[in-house]
């Protein structure tokens, strides 16, 4: 680790579990290294009464509990923390006056989880009406009322680290912001400021939290990662082991999508076709030995062989390690009929996106159990 640096206080919006085992559970833990990280104030964006009690309960300074359980490098790993490292949580529906002095005069980092439709924007956040809400409805709308103000208090610099799982979600909500200032007829000074004062950053997270521990707390697994991708002006939260700094996502995306999902999406498709138990699991149908050894020998002979092709055979090989430990936690009950949603979208995405991506580098990779799949789920005649 480095030398001790000031602190950076993080500001993070949505109270997901994911994020309480995962980036804060990694800031706490920096934290106990005597990094000088956090402290995290969290904000509930929702408004939902139904985590009123989660919000009240950050506050608390016993903190709160993370179990980290299931299957490392082929071995059981249990272990529990308890996580200190936020400070309180607040209400954007009752305290925006608080979060609002926060973010223009303290906040060095800003989180966010805000879930599937957090980047959604309703028309009463358009036209510039955001600018005066108190708060604005939308995440987005928060945001850019929040950094409007920084800049016009002559507010420093900041990074945004978004962890939704959004492909560049950095750009995204940049350019969701970009948007709102533009339609507001703010300045052109506060856009430049958007676009070189803060420092908008894409992420990919990764790490499957199990269950919820009451009022705050979760179990989670012991993969995770939180890869970020370097830009000019970058802050991050602390250094640690599962943070990684890249000059590209893209192939920490492309590991995920094909080989975890693109595993999770074969298994799909066995559990369909074969009429297999309606609640068996990722756990359960790898359990079958004749199912296991078809997802061994897909991720052999022709997933590896692919990436192989785009120079990261080493990368895949230790992916598809890592993702086969996370497929047989004990502890963890995923659901194939879950997985098998939305089938033929994450086909396109997971299977022939991966083939496509092969083909670029001129590769003739055989693959005929992925070429297969594609074949059974043609692309629709464009229109």
């Amino acid at each position: 680790m480095s030398a001790a640096r000031p602190t950076r206080r993080v500001v993070q919006f949505g109270t997901s579990r994911f994020l309480q085992a995962h980036a804060d559970l990694f800031i706490h833990e920096a934290r106990a290294e005597s990094q000088e990280a956090g402290p995290v104030t969290v904000v509930q964006t929702s408004g939902s009464a139904a985590r009123a009690g989660r919000v009240a309960a950050f506050g608390s300074p016993g903190g709160y509990p993370v179990i980290v359980r299931g299957i490392a490098d082929g071995a059981p790993v249990e272990r529990r923390i308890t996580v200190t490292s936020i400070a309180r949580g607040l209400s954007a529906a009752t305290d925006w006056d608080a979060v609002t002095a926060l973010v223009v005069e303290e906040a060095d980092i800003l989180l966010s989880n805000t879930g599937d439709t957090g980047y959604a924007i309703p028309d009463s956040d358009r036209g510039g009406a955001w600018v005066a809400a108190h708060p604005p409805a939308s995440f987005p709308g928060k945001l850019a009322q929040l950094l409007h103000r920084r800049w016009q208090a002559g507010g420093r610099p900041l990074t945004v680290l978004p962890c939704e799982l959004i492909h560049r979600n950095g750009r995204v909500l940049q350019g969701l912001v970009l948007d709102l200032a533009a339609e507001a007829g703010l300045p052109e000074a506060f856009s430049a400021w958007l676009r070189e004062g803060a420092t908008f950053t894409d992420t990919l997270v990764d790490r499957i939290v199990s269950e919820p521990i009451e009022p705050v707390g979760a179990v989670a697994e012991p993969y995770a990662i939180w890869a970020i991708e370097r830009r000019p002006g970058l802050l991050v939260p602390c250094e640690h082991p599962c943070i990684v700094l890249a000059d590209d996502l893209e192939p920490y995306e492309r590991l995920k999508i094909h080989i975890l999902n693109l595993g999770h999406t074969f298994l799909a498709e066995i559990w369909q076709r074969e009429g297999r138990p309606a609640d068996e699991t990722v756990r359960e149908i790898l359990a079958d030995p004749a199912v296991r050894a078809r997802l061994d020998a897909l991720y052999r002979d022709e997933v590896v062989p692919g990436f192989s092709a785009r120079g990261m055979e080493a990368q895949a090989r230790d992916y598809v390690a890592a993702t086969l430990d996370r497929f047989l936690n004990p502890y963890l009950n995923h659901r194939i009929a879950d997985i098998a949603q939305n089938h033929v979208q994450k086909v396109e995405r997971r299977v022939v996106a991966f083939l496509a991506w092969v083909a670029e580098t001129g590769a003739e990779l055989p693959a005929p159990v992925l070429r297969a799949l594609a074949a059974a789920y043609p692309a629709p005649p464009a229109a």
